[in-house]
C-alpha cells in the first residue's frame, strides 16, 4: 500500500508546482506560502480530528516532538525556498533541482540512518543526478 501513497504523493507534489507557478504570479512568494501553510494546517487539523487521532497527542514523546517541530521547521525552509525559486524560475528546471533532495535524503539516511548503501541505491542516485544535470543545463 505504501507504493500506492508514494505515488499519490507524486502526482500531488507535481500539481502543487503548477498551481504555485500560476497562482504566485504577482504575490510575494512568502506570503503564498504563508496562505498554502494555513491551508495544510486546516486540513490536517480537519483528518486528524475526523480520524479521532487527537486523543493521541498526550502520548507523543518529548523526543518525537522535538523532531517532529524540527521537521517542521524544515518543511517551512523548504517552502520558501522553493516557492522564491519557482517566483524567478521555471518550473521545469526549479522541480528537478528540487528533487535532488532524493539523492540527499539517501545520502542522509545512509549516514544519519545508518541505512545500507547498495550498489542498486547508489547507481540510481547518480542517475538521477545525471538526469538533474541534463534538464537544468540543457537549452
Amino acid at each position: 500500500m505504501w507504493i500506492v501513497y508514494a505515488l499519490l504523493a507524486a502526482f500531488f507534489a507535481a500539481v502543487v508546482a503548477i498551481l504555485a507557478k500560476i497562482g504566485i504570479e504577482g504575490v510575494n512568494s512568502n506570503l503564498a506560502v504563508a496562505i498554502r501553510t494555513v491551508v495544510v494546517l486546516a486540513m490536517a487539523w480537519i483528518i486528524v480530528f475526523a480520524t479521532g487521532k487527537h486523543s493521541e497527542i498526550a502520548a507523543i514523546t518529548q523526543k518525537s516532538w522535538i523532531f517532529l517541530v524540527l521537521s517542521g521547521l524544515a518543511t517551512g525552509l523548504s517552502w520558501l525556498f522553493f516557492y522564491k525559486a519557482l517566483q524567478i524560475g521555471d518550473v521545469s528546471k526549479v522541480v528537478p533541482i528540487d528533487k535532488l533532495s532524493i539523492v540527499i535524503t539517501m545520502l542522509l539516511a545512509f549516514v544519519i540512518l545508518g541505512e545500507p548503501a547498495s550498489a542498486k541505491t547508489i547507481i540510481g542516485a547518480i542517475f538521477i543526478t545525471i538526469g538533474t544535470l541534463v534538464l537544468i543545463l540543457a537549452k
